[in-house]
């Protein structure tokens, strides 16, 4: 059947479902939601198995088609006889209930806390917590490259966090705690972030404590077009790798209650900040080794404006530029 054909059908069908009343109707209705969520999580799967050029395994590209697993199309190579579907060697390989899925995925795009959302589609909360950081885990690394004109860069700073870890590095503190230094210090996450006038944006995690030079040219160098101008604030790590590297440079002293120098400001950078600590709220603090996936989530909602769980998902399996 062709995808219109499908489409048609699925809506003739949705149209006569309105029409049943009772636990009888809701249960059919139910019932086709969830056949029709698992027929367009496998479409959008079998989308990437027909991008595939070469084997998983081995890497060679001699491949053939081996039957029909679990819904998904399975492949074999010819040099290494092992077989794999779309999702071998990704992080959502070897997951199950597919057809929860894009419910689960429509939960996120509401910004639902764990529990909320185990509760809505009807796995456990544990599942929920795994299938979160699954999702996300290819997202942490899906930002537009290169930035190009005015770009923006800053680095804001949460207090880092072991929560969820098994061995602690540190006595264990009160939820919301505060640190025992005061100002930037190495018992808080440095978050920098970076953004031209384009709305493209990339975020990094360089380490605790205040950013450094050596920081800005191992993640900020490689996204930096050659002809950029970086807009900061007077940090000290910023005016040393512009130099260092060549990159037009202008700064404004917040200190000295300088907020904007013609075109120059960091207004849309740290109004991202803003967004990022409002929207984390809700979650009650997070550990510090999961900050890439939420900054990849935010991202998602804030920069890709994914609106549906298919766009959702076909972000977790189509990362921009692949």
């Amino acid at each position: 059947m062709e995808i219109d054909e499908y489409q048609a059908v699925r809506t003739q069908c949705l149209a006569w479902l309105t029409r049943l009343t009772g636990e009888q109707g809701d249960g059919l209705r139910r019932l086709f939601e969830g056949c029709a969520s698992l027929a367009d999580c496998l479409a959008i799967i079998e989308e990437r198995g027909a991008r595939m050029r070469c084997c998983p395994h081995c890497g060679a590209d001699k491949l053939y088609r081996h039957g029909i697993l679990r819904g998904l199309q399975r492949y074999r190579c010819r040099q290494c006889r092992r077989s794999f579907n779309a999702l071998t060697k990704t992080p959502l390989a070897f997951i199950r209930l597919r057809e929860k899925w894009l419910p689960f995925l429509q939960c996120m795009l509401g910004s639902m806390t764990v529990r909320a959302a185990a509760e809505t589609t009807g796995i456990h909360r544990n599942t929920s917590f795994r299938w979160r950081h699954r999702f996300l885990a290819m997202a942490k690394d899906d930002r537009p490259k290169p930035l190009s004109g005015i770009v923006e860069a800053d680095e804001t700073y949460l207090l880092e966090s072991q929560k969820g870890a098994r061995h602690m590095t540190r006595p264990p503190r009160r939820r919301g705690g505060r640190a025992k230094k005061r100002g930037i210090s190495g018992e808080l996450d440095c978050i920098l972030v970076a953004r031209d006038r384009q709305g493209r944006t990339c975020d990094f995690v360089p380490g605790r404590g205040p950013v450094t030079a050596a920081q800005l040219q191992q993640h900020l160098l490689p996204v930096l077009d050659k002809a950029v101008l970086l807009a900061t604030d007077a940090a000290t790590a910023y005016r040393e790798f512009a130099k260092d590297h060549g990159i037009a440079h202008r700064a404004v002293n917040l200190r000295q209650g300088e907020r904007v120098l013609g075109e120059i400001h960091v207004q849309n950078v740290n109004r991202y900040h803003a967004v990022f600590k409002t929207w984390l709220i809700r979650f009650h603090g997070v550990a510090s080794r999961y900050l890439p996936h939420y900054l990849g989530w935010i991202h998602g909602l804030d920069c890709r404006h994914l609106s549906t769980p298919q766009q959702f998902l076909r972000a977790a399996l189509f990362p921009a530029g692949s």
